[in-house]
């Protein structure tokens, strides 16, 4: 107990929490304090209900992955994969050379070519179509090194693989000499130069001929799916390679021919170390390539069925540097504006005190949280609070870390739930503190320290940020203090993992 504790006719009451089984993890049980935060006295009786007390037990029958709403099943394997494809989709609205709507433009401009490559390998096109998009944007003289050796061309293919493999023509020599005379005559303005120079580099380079490198593709794909059995499996050998997957089949130890969702949701620190190390050795977006392939083709979808949603969704990302606005757009999410508000959600049981009880939640609420309460003649207890998806999402996210390896030791959380008046205060005195709208102020984002009792906390804790994403239940960037995480509404689903019981 802080020396700061109150006097003992008005302590803190700790209930203590038990752990709910899961198999992926198992969700901390979590107490609410009736502490006075800060030493602020709770007005009375609007703020009563932020001293109920909470208990969180073990749900019955939970002792399988059924228990977890988000653990692999096969069951779920349909939706865990358009909850990645969704999750991980960020980057390819982000960074789209020209914007992803241009992007998507560029790319459908070979549709009917990628069909027939498609119809004679026995292939879907539209993998085809999102792995041109994912990997070029669209573009045949997209280059990832200017020694050519690396990938090249409309489906990025490496020298190596296309002159080996894939049994394409592959003069980097030539093609490198032809690249800075294209580039010269672009400077100058010849135009006409510029073209006939690129038709001379596709018949020294083929990667650059555009049906050239899509029979590539379709010929590698077919290469794949022969030596693993499923499509899912070529589509993900296509950017790790099928040495390198088998061996990470081999490690996970689960039979022949696994679906990938099983293998990447199964596949953590915990329960496949092997496999886990094996993925992360890669160093590079191997593990999730799949996933923002199939973010790829469900852009592609949009573009050509629901074009006004495309563009809205690139509207979405490029708000802020996550898809935090993806997760709650500022048109169709509730705000608190000023400290009532606040007390009539908490009334209300729409938002709940975040506690400070680092033993069984595994997190730690910072001193300074609210600090700034007292400018608004309001007390910190008020500031400190999520909605209830938002807190069982950081219980489930604080329990990941320690099933990853990440000790006991807890993380701090810095900052939860403001409100606009709060907001406006904090951003006269803190530049990095949006003027704008803020999650903070919806009840669904919250901040982490970025300090770590260790390496191996560090990595567990980006171990459980990443899954997360990937499931589509939270958006996060890195800032310079602190992780800054939104939590998504369907957190909701982990609520009936806090059985409360009544204040």
């Amino acid at each position: 107990m802080p020396a700061t504790a109150p006097r003992p006719d008005r302590r803190t009451r700790v209930l203590q929490a038990t752990l709910v089984a899961l198999p992926l993890l198992a969700v901390v049980a979590a107490v609410l304090l009736t502490q006075r935060g800060g030493g602020d006295p709770l007005p009375s009786p609007p703020l009563e209900v932020l001293r109920p007390r909470v208990e969180l037990q073990t749900a019955q029958g939970d002792a399988s992955a059924e228990g977890d709403p988000f653990a692999y099943t096969a069951r779920r394997r349909q939706e865990l994969e358009r909850r990645a494809a969704s999750g991980l989709s960020h980057v390819i609205y982000a960074k789209s050379p020209g914007g992803v709507v241009a992007s998507a433009a560029r790319t459908a401009r070979y549709r009917p070519l990628i069909e027939r490559v498609a119809r004679g390998a026995d292939l879907n096109p539209d993998l085809i179509e999102a792995i041109a998009l994912l990997e070029s944007a669209g573009r045949p003289d997209a280059t990832a090194d200017p020694e050519l050796e690396g990938a090249v061309g409309l489906t990025q293919i490496l020298a190596g693989t296309g002159a080996g493999l894939l049994q394409m023509r592959v003069d980097t020599a030539a093609s490198r000499r032809l690249t800075a005379r294209i580039r010269r005559a672009e400077m100058r303005g010849r135009i006409g130069r510029a073209r006939r120079l690129r038709e001379a580099r596709r018949t020294v380079d083929e990667r650059f001929d555009p049906v050239k490198a899509l029979e590539g593709t379709a010929r590698y794909l077919t290469f794949s799916r022969r030596e693993l059995g499923r499509d899912d499996l070529a589509v993900v050998s296509y950017h790790m390679g099928v040495g390198n997957l088998t061996s990470v089949i081999e490690d996970f130890g689960a039979g022949p021919e696994p679906s990938y969702a099983q293998l990447f949701f199964q596949t953590t620190p915990k329960s496949r170390p092997r496999a886990f190390r094996r993925l992360q050795g890669l160093g590079d977006d191997s593990v999730t390539y799949y996933y923002r392939v199939l973010a790829a083709r469900e852009i592609m979808r949009l573009y050509r069925e629901d074009r006004a949603t495309l563009e809205r969704n690139a509207v979405l990302h490029s708000a802020k540097n996550s898809a935090e606005e993806v997760l709650h757009p500022g048109d169709k999410t509730d705000v608190f504006d000023d400290p009532e508000e606040l007390k009539d959600a908490y009334g209300a049981g729409e938002l709940r005190l975040f506690p400070d009880a680092p033993g069984p939640t595994g997190l730690r609420r910072a001193r300074q949280m609210g600090e700034l309460a007292r400018k608004l003649k309001q007390p910190r207890t008020l500031y400190r609070g999520l909605r209830p998806g938002a807190y069982a999402l950081a219980l489930y996210l604080a329990r990941l870390t320690r099933d990853a390896g990440g000790g006991r030791a807890p993380l701090t959380v810095t900052s939860t739930v403001r409100d606009r008046s709060y907001q406006d205060l904090l951003a006269r005195r803190n530049p990095e503190a949006t003027r704008s709208y803020s999650l903070h102020t919806t009840g669904w984002t919250f901040d982490v320290l970025r300090r770590y009792s260790g390496g191996r906390q560090s990595r567990a804790f980006q171990f459980a940020l990443d899954r997360l994403e990937a499931l589509d239940l939270i958006a996060w960037v890195r800032e310079p203090a602190a992780i800054h995480i939104t939590v998504s509404s369907d957190a909701k689903r982990l609520q009936r993992l806090v059985v409360e019981q009544g204040g």
